[in-house]
């Protein structure tokens, strides 16, 4: 990007107190003082961590020429500062302005919930460019300009690089960008000054209370995404979860609904499942869907509402393209058909509790396995749960490690069976080494059996005391069926 006068990147901030040159020339946006180089813009974020008052000076000697405050610090010469309430939300509307407001030039559509918003956002992104369009994604699994592929390290970047991703969209001609919008990236307003064009609410349940504490405050932090919709957008909501219609109660944007149990908008029912695919029925219109599970028709039938919504395509052509989407990666990804082998991300009593459930039934005989752990230095209040659920909804549940991180994995196995009472000590088995726990369901299975491996998913590691050790579900179960291992 070129240099912009302060002053013009100041044009959507209010209330701020400016002491120092408002034509300085800003050449680069900085909220990581190691960034910094001459002629950067130097946000500083208070973080529960950090604070990046702390680094004002650091960066000033890096060559920074403006700072973005909510304390002013001892001024010096030659130096711009801006003070203003929230420098979190501050850096995106100047941000916005900077990289020349792209969420406004093309149809930027959020996805939040739970669980579901990869599925839905990939889905997506495949099927407008099924459609012949040019579209962004960004997930949790990746980010694509088009189809070119960028690191992704959070389910939302950080606001600065948010606005550069939607740039470089709106340079290589994107119509559409897909995006996840977590709970943390709107409560630490990652996506400040970012323009929506709809906004997308899949569900919510029992999960992040280790960072939000409350489930109320989870609720508020995915409720306020729909609070910040303008009359021109659309906010699309699954009013199957009794939290739907809470959502867009403070919204100004046109509300539209979706459901399996009522009429409503955009109404869908699950004509039959197994384990090849799922026949649904979404608005009348019927096609066939490579995705198993009936959360995944609530999935589908908000893909197919975006779709009809944001662009009016016809319905025919959209259960033609819609018949022809994967699963995504990670996502009821089937990875084996004798035994039934699937990798999901279920990590929240829900998610998990939906998986078993849509496995046990498609199921036509056999038995269900599931390979599950929890988190280290995540919600602890969820592995009794979690727990419970996968002994209730499977034939044998292998309590295992998925992502420890600073925790001794054996507790997190305890805290995960302290729940289940002795008389069911047949139902369960702990395996510690996550390679030897799902080796052994395989080992252990028919070949009418059904393996689900759940929480990792789409990750491609297994952080330990800090480090990330590459490890793959798929990867190990494709090579204990070749025998490799």
């Amino acid at each position: 990007m070129g240099n912009y006068k302060l002053k013009d990147l100041l044009k959507g901030v209010d209330n701020y107190y400016l002491n120092g040159d408002e034509q300085a020339l800003i050449s680069s946006l900085r909220i990581d003082s190691r960034a910094v180089e001459n002629g950067s813009l130097f946000a500083a974020i208070p973080g529960s961590l950090s604070d990046g008052h702390d680094f004002i000076d650091h960066a000033i000697g890096k060559g920074a020429v403006a700072v973005l405050c909510e304390e002013m610090p001892e001024v010096k010469k030659g130096i711009s500062y801006v003070k203003v309430e929230n420098v979190r939300i501050a850096i995106g509307l100047i941000a916005h302005e900077y990289y020349d407001r792209p969420s406004e030039k093309l149809k930027c559509i959020g996805v939040t919930g739970t669980n579901g918003k990869t599925t839905v956002v990939t889905l997506l992104y495949d099927l407008f460019k099924e459609l012949g369009y040019k579209v962004g994604l960004i997930s949790t699994v990746e980010i694509l300009v088009n189809d070119k592929k960028l690191e992704t390290r959070l389910t939302t970047p950080d606001v600065i690089s948010l606005h550069d991703i939607i740039s470089e969209m709106v340079m290589t001609r994107c119509t559409h960008v897909f995006m996840e919008v977590s709970s943390h990236a709107v409560d630490q307003r990652r996506i400040s000054g970012i323009s929506f064009a709809g906004g997308v609410f899949t569900n919510i349940t029992h999960d992040h209370l280790d960072y939000h504490e409350t489930f109320s405050n989870y609720l508020k932090a995915k409720q306020s995404f729909f609070s910040g919709l303008d009359e021109e957008a659309f906010a699309l909501i699954n009013i199957d979860d009794r939290n739907g219609e809470v959502m867009v109660q403070n919204s100004k944007a046109r509300c539209f609904r979706y459901s399996q149990r009522i009429m409503t908008d955009y109404k869908s029912r699950l004509l039959s499942d197994d384990e090849l695919g799922m026949h649904v029925e979404i608005a009348g219109y019927r096609f066939h869907s490579r995705l198993t599970g009936r959360f995944n028709v609530a999935n589908l039938t908000a893909v197919f509402a975006v779709a009809d919504i944001a662009e009016n395509i016809e319905a025919e052509e959209l259960a033609e393209k819609m018949s022809g989407l994967n699963p995504v990666k990670g996502r009821m990804e089937m990875i084996a058909l004798k035994p039934r082998i699937i990798v999901d991300y279920a990590h929240s009593p829900d998610a998990l509790t939906n998986a078993l459930n849509s496995l046990k039934g498609s199921l036509k005989e056999g038995k269900l396995i599931v390979v599950i752990g929890c988190g280290g230095d995540r919600d602890k209040l969820k592995r009794p749960i979690m727990g419970l659920i996968a002994i209730d909804h499977s034939d044998l549940a292998i309590f295992t490690s998925d992502n420890p991180r600073n925790e001794d994995p054996e507790q997190i196995i305890r805290d995960m069976k302290k729940e289940i009472p002795d008389d069911r000590e047949n139902e369960w088995l702990e395996i510690e080494n996550r390679k030897s726990a799902i080796k052994v369901a395989i080992k252990s299975a028919s070949e009418n059996d059904t393996i689900l491996i759940a929480g990792k998913g789409h990750e491609e590691y297994q952080e330990i005391k800090g480090v990330k050790y590459f490890f793959s579900d798929q990867q190990i179960v494709k090579d204990i069926l070749s025998k490799d291992i």
